[in-house]
C-alpha cells in the first residue's frame, strides 16, 4: 500500500507539470464553437442524457484534455468517438476542455441502500487495507472535485453506468491510459459489489 501511494504521489508531480502551462493558454470561448457536435452526446450543457456517456460539465480541465488528445492519438479508444476529434490539434483540445470544466457540474442523488451507501463511503473515504485498495479520495478529492494539476478527474454527479463501466474496463485492461497503470491496479482489486458501491457513491458526492 506505501509504494502504491509513494507511486501516486509521483506520478500527480510528474503529470501535472507537463499540463500546467498549455492550460494556461487554453480559451474557453474558441471551445465552445468547438464542442458544439459533443452536445450530441454529452448534453447542451456538459450533462449527458445517457447514463453510457459521461458528463463533463465541471470537469477537470487537464483531465479532459489529455483524454480527448489520448482518443486522437489512438492510446484510448473510444468506439462511439471514432473520428469525432481526429482533426483537433493540441490547442483544440485544451479549449474544449477549458469550456467543458467552466460550466456547472451535475449534481446528483445516490441510491438510498443503506449498505451500498456505507461500503461506498468507506472505500472513497478510507479504501480497504485487506485488499489494498487505496481511499479513493486520496486522488479525487473529499468532495469529489479531482486534482487538476495531477490529472486526475472529477467523480463528483457523475452517472453510475458510465463509472461503473470504467472501472470494469479498466480492470479487465481494456482501458490503459492512465498513468503509471494506477487505475488498472486498483479497479483490478476490486469486486463488481465494490465498484457498484463506489459508482453509486459518486453520484451524490459533492
Amino acid at each position: 500500500m506505501r509504494k502504491l501511494l509513494a507511486s501516486l504521489a509521483i506520478t500527480m508531480g510528474a503529470v501535472g507539470a507537463a499540463h500546467a502551462a498549455p492550460e494556461a493558454d487554453a480559451d474557453a470561448a474558441a471551445g465552445r464553437e468547438k464542442a458544439q457536435p459533443c452536445a450530441a452526446c454529452h448534453g447542451q450543457e456538459g450533462i449527458s442524457p445517457s447514463g453510457a456517456f459521461p458528463n463533463l460539465a465541471g470537469q477537470q480541465a487537464s483531465y479532459l484534455a489529455k483524454q480527448i488528445m489520448d482518443i486522437r492519438d489512438g492510446n484510448r479508444e473510444v468506439p462511439q468517438m471514432a473520428g469525432q476529434v481526429d482533426d483537433f490539434s493540441d490547442q483544440d483540445a485544451w479549449d474544449v476542455a477549458a469550456y467543458f470544466a467552466g460550466l456547472d457540474p451535475a449534481l446528483g442523488q445516490a441510491e438510498d441502500d443503506a449498505e451500498l451507501l456505507a461500503r461506498g463511503e468507506e472505500l472513497y473515504r478510507a479504501g480497504d487495507m485487506a485488499k489494498g485498495i487505496p481511499a479513493c479520495s486520496a486522488c479525487h478529492g473529499p468532495t469529489g472535485e479531482g486534482i487538476g494539476t495531477a490529472v486526475y478527474p472529477a467523480l463528483s454527479g457523475q452517472h453510475p453506468d458510465y463509472t461503473l463501466s470504467t472501472l470494469q474496463a479498466f480492470a479487465a485492461g481494456e482501458r490503459a491510459n492512465d498513468p503509471a497503470n494506477i487505475m488498472r491496479g486498483i479497479a483490478s482489486k476490486m469486486s463488481d459489489d465494490d465498484m457498484q458501491a463506489v459508482a453509486n457513491y459518486v453520484l451524490g458526492l459533492h
